[in-house]
């Protein structure tokens, strides 16, 4: 996997935010500015990435996975913050900043996913033939 600024700034901008909504709700805390903050962060970057993948895409930049793929994920992860908020809105508990933490290390591994589908992942030419032993192997 390639990592580009775009992962390493979203990984840290999802690890922070998982960390400060754990760290509230490990010390009992319910949903607050700070925790909401860190989720809406999260949310944010998201946005900026979709836009500069956007941008990536009409400079010429291909992507070498599925595009409908790629721009999935992309949903999903923008959706994952607004639903972690209500889920926080609705739950005014400290179990809530469990499930906004959820969200920030959830979106790094897409984020590493969306890296994968744009830069191209595949089986290297040594690792094709054990995989496929081991497909005959089971079977399939």
């Amino acid at each position: 996997m390639i990592l580009d600024a775009w992962f390493i700034i979203g990984a840290i901008v999802g690890v922070a935010s998982t960390l400060v909504c754990v760290v509230a709700a490990v010390m009992k805390k319910k949903p607050n500015d700070i925790t909401l903050l860190a989720l809406a962060a999260v949310e944010l970057f998201i946005i900026a990435y979709a836009i500069g993948s956007l941008i990536r895409l009409l400079n010429g930049v291909p992507l070498v996975g599925e595009p409908w793929e790629f721009w999935g994920y992309i949903f999903t992860a923008a959706a994952l913050p607004v639903a972690g908020f209500y889920w926080a809105m609705m739950e005014r508990t400290h179990w809530s900043n469990y499930v906004m933490g959820a969200v920030g290390i959830t979106v790094v591994v897409m984020m590493a996913r969306m890296a994968q589908i744009w830069y191209g992942t595949g089986l290297s030419a040594q690792a094709a033939p054990a995989l496929e032993t081991l497909r005959l192997g089971l079977g399939s």
